[in-house]
């Protein structure tokens, strides 16, 4: 199989900053769907919150009833609520219809937030997505209906008044929806593929009542994901595998004629060649160290954990998981094990972590916020996804654990117990990657906040709904420093066969970056702009009339801001 290596590349030059997308955040919609037969007093609907680099306040708002809670939440630790029976019956969602059953978790600073949907051997628990990685366009990915009456099912969240929510084309009624409204669209069959599209952002949840997986082989348990839009899918997918030895995978497809490779996985249903909409089922052995994915248009994968009698390990319940392509790797992530106020089975919690072979040594973990440490459990390398994944205890059920690898990383979460499991993304970045271009992986939509305290840049051109791309023009502008240009500079002109990717070496500066595509034999050209911003690497002495400090401070500056024009290497 053809290996991607230039976007590997690509990942290991990566520089994030505070404002990239990824699943931290200030601002989450949240909502809940029925748990199999249960009514909203017969489950445990929590939430958590896990504190980032520094304390923060947080406010909680059910959108029903108006309540609000306001408490702090400090520096890498976690803070669990379990929801009070009114407070379960005004975020539960249980027939369809359209209601105001969300709730707005707002923060000062960047948190990680979950949430579990529990039932005595009836549980699933999902990530919350910050509204910055919110978009319009999803597809429900879920699984067979078990036999009884149950329903598959999803929840969309208004994040702004006046949004008009379209199911496969046709509009739902009644719409449209106001902020924080919620729509719960039900189905008594598999909806995997449907198309979910509206005209402003929206949260999207997979709330499957009830399934067994695979089907016809038990435990049956309820599904709980939060899935991300169409933008941040990918073509480059390694998919884990969780201590149990083996779980199944479905890929969902945005456009016709997709073609998709795999290594390490076996089909169970359907084809490797999909139109949007229609899907694929995969299961992926332990024995295989996981398995790689690859597909020459954006694809959508989630991963499920199997029933107990399907495994053989003697626990396990149904779960899935939203898994993130390769190119959505983030340099951290916080993770906490869910812990059931109620009747569970639940006993043993995991991390998945995903790094790319050869920067084990790089990867470290702090729990609770202690000091960091190495990661010592084994590792599972994967030749053709050139990455390699461990499963991680989390024995400290109260604590916060931090993952850090600054060349990448993603994160999932799992929790078994005697036909009981959860299952979910626990950390990575959502960027935008159905952009024009990136740089460095930062979509050029983004760019502008983002501070690259690298100076070799590499920029990956992403063109698509173009038939035939005829060539494409790169141009640059200074606009900082003592000698800003007046006007766009060609950098390149190329002509055949443009490539996916070409690197540049900037100097410590703002630019503005310019591409046009030329395609289809037309004379106008599409253009797309954004704003690159180089840091300087520089040290500031200070004096006593800047505080009194002594130490000098060294780090990445943007070229704008209040220091010395000296200091920058023009």
């Amino acid at each position: 199989m053809k290996k991607l290596l230039y976007f590997i590349a690509i990942v290991l030059l990566s520089v994030y900053s505070g404002k990239a997308q990824d699943t931290k955040g200030t601002n989450f919609w949240l909502t809940f769907g029925k748990n199999s037969s249960r009514t909203y007093s017969e489950v445990d609907l929590q939430i958590r919150i896990v504190g980032g680099g520094v304390d923060t306040n947080v406010t909680i708002e059910f959108t029903e009833s108006g309540e609000q809670m306001n408490f702090p939440v400090l520096s890498q630790q976690v803070w669990t609520y379990s929801l009070t029976n009114p407070q379960k019956q005004a975020v539960y969602n249980t027939v369809k219809e359209k209601s105001s059953r969300s709730i707005h978790v707002t923060s000062d600073d960047p948190v990680t937030v979950y949430a579990l949907n529990q039932s005595s051997l009836l549980t699933d628990g999902t990530n919350v997505l910050p509204v910055t990685a919110l978009d319009i366009e999803y597809y429900q990915i879920s699984y067979t209906i078990f036999s009884g009456g149950y329903l598959d099912a999803y929840a969309v969240i208004a994040t702004e008044s006046n949004t008009t929510i379209y199911h496969d084309g046709s509009e739902i009624t009644p719409t449209p929806l106001n902020e924080g409204e919620v729509y719960y669209y039900t189905s008594p069959t598999d909806m995997t593929g449907a198309h979910i599209t509206s005209n402003k952002p929206i949260a999207f949840f997979a709330v499957n009542q009830i399934v067994q997986i695979p089907n016809d082989v038990g435990a049956q348990d309820n599904l709980f994901q939060q899935l991300s839009p169409v933008k941040t899918w990918g073509k480059n997918f390694f998919v884990p595998v969780s201590h149990l030895t083996k779980d199944r995978v479905r890929i969902v497809a945005s456009k016709d004629n997709t073609k998709i490779e795999q290594e390490g996985g076996t089909v169970i249903t359907g084809s490797l060649a999909l139109n949007a909409g229609q899907w694929v089922e995969l299961e992926v052995l332990l024995s295989s160290n996981g398995c790689y994915i690859s597909a020459d248009e954006p694809i959508g994968v989630c991963t499920y954990l199997t029933g107990m009698f399907y495994n053989n390990m003697g626990v396990s319940d149904p779960a899935q998981a939203w898994l993130p392509a390769i190119e959505q790797t983030a340099p951290n992530a916080l993770i906490a094990p869910f812990i059931p106020t109620g009747s569970t089975n639940l006993t043993d919690h995991y991390a998945i972590v995903m790094i790319f072979t050869g920067t084990e040594g790089n990867t470290e973990v702090s729990i609770g916020g202690a000091p960091p440490v190495p990661l010592t459990e084994t590792w599972y390398p994967n030749n053709d996804a050139n990455m390699s994944f461990c499963h991680i205890p989390l024995t400290d059920q109260t604590a916060s654990y931090y993952f850090t690898n600054n060349a990448g990383l993603i994160v999932m979460g799992y929790g078994v117990g005697i036909r009981e499991s959860y299952y979910y993304l626990a950390g990575s970045s959502m960027r935008n990657l159905s952009a024009a271009f990136s740089a460095n992986g930062v979509p050029y939509t983004e760019m502008a906040d983002s501070l690259f305290c690298v100076n070799e840049i590499t920029f990956t051109t992403a063109i698509s709904n173009i038939a035939e791309v005829d060539s494409m023009k790169w141009y640059k502008q200074k606009t900082s420093g003592n000698t800003p240009d007046l006007d766009y500079i060609l950098i390149t002109d190329i002509v055949e066969d443009p490539p996916v990717t070409w690197t540049r070496t900037f100097r410590a500066g703002n630019y503005m970056i310019k591409l046009e595509v030329y395609h289809n034999g037309e004379l106008e050209p599409l253009v797309y702009e954004g704003e690159l911003c180089i840091g300087a690497h520089i040290t500031i002495y200070p004096t006593p009339n800047d505080g009194g400090m002594t130490n000098p401070t060294t780090g990445c500056y943007k070229v704008g801001t209040q220091l010395p024009m000296e200091a920058y290497p023009y």
